[in-house]
């Protein structure tokens, strides 16, 4: 008990540093780099699982190798990644944001397509009984319903991205994970704990938004079915 009241009070002085809040190495521009390799990176995996997820989910077509892609995609680490694609490319965001966006791109693709597989044939009959598209069908019916299940991919994916963004600062780039590997290398465990706790009240922050966004957009009662299965 006595270990995590001091880890805190470690936190709360290192954060009311006034040091900690200017500069190049502040906690602002250090969370605007970690936002920014974490949009983009949702963004991009956002653009193919989507994109993927809804093609496939709607024609059914190719469920089995966009599965197996997917879970190949998911088993790969995320560091060895970062550190392959540096050796290859030369140290720049590029080998971050492809790392990432190959964590990300997996739970959206596969919430995206299940969630638009799961949608009741009822439903698809009867939009094309009354006159609509294939696109009008997977816009007006399909996706409403398979909502949730979107949205749940991308939050799964924003965790993970804001999590791992961490390793934009193993080969030498910014983000939060700066604090922790600078802090690691000078053992200095106030930089450490506080850094490391700066990314945890940012995935927190992300969890919180999603289930304002979802609470938002998604009808009571597909939530509540959601919740139940």
């Amino acid at each position: 008990m006595n270990d995590l009241l001091n880890q805190l009070r470690l936190v709360g002085d290192w954060l009311a540093s006034s040091k900690q809040w200017h500069g190049d190495g502040g906690i602002p521009q250090r969370l605007l780099e970690h936002l920014t390799y974490s949009g983009l990176s949702l963004l991009f995996a956002a653009l193919i699982g989507l994109s993927l997820g809804l093609l496939v989910g709607h024609t059914g077509r190719g469920a089995f190798a966009v599965a197996g892609v997917a879970n190949l995609a998911r088993a790969i680490p995320t560091f060895g990644l970062v550190v392959l694609v540096v050796t290859l490319a030369g140290l720049s965001t590029t080998p971050v944001l492809v790392a990432l966006v190959a964590l990300a791109v997996p739970p959206i693709l596969i919430n995206t397509f299940e969630g638009v597989r799961g949608v009741d044939p009822a439903t698809r009959d009867a939009a094309r009984g009354v006159g609509m598209t294939e696109w009008q069908v997977l816009v007006r019916a399909e996706v409403p319903m398979a909502l949730p299940l979107i949205l749940l991919g991308l939050r799964i994916a924003a965790i993970q991205v804001v999590a791992t963004a961490t390793v934009a600062a193993y080969p030498g780039l910014g983000g939060l994970g700066r604090f922790i590997v600078d802090g690691l290398s000078r053992n200095d465990y106030e930089l450490v704990i506080g850094g490391s706790a700066l990314v945890v009240v940012l995935a927190l922050v992300v969890q919180i938004v999603f289930a304002a966004l979802r609470r938002t957009i998604v009808s009571p009662g597909l939530r509540a079915t959601v919740s139940k299965s």
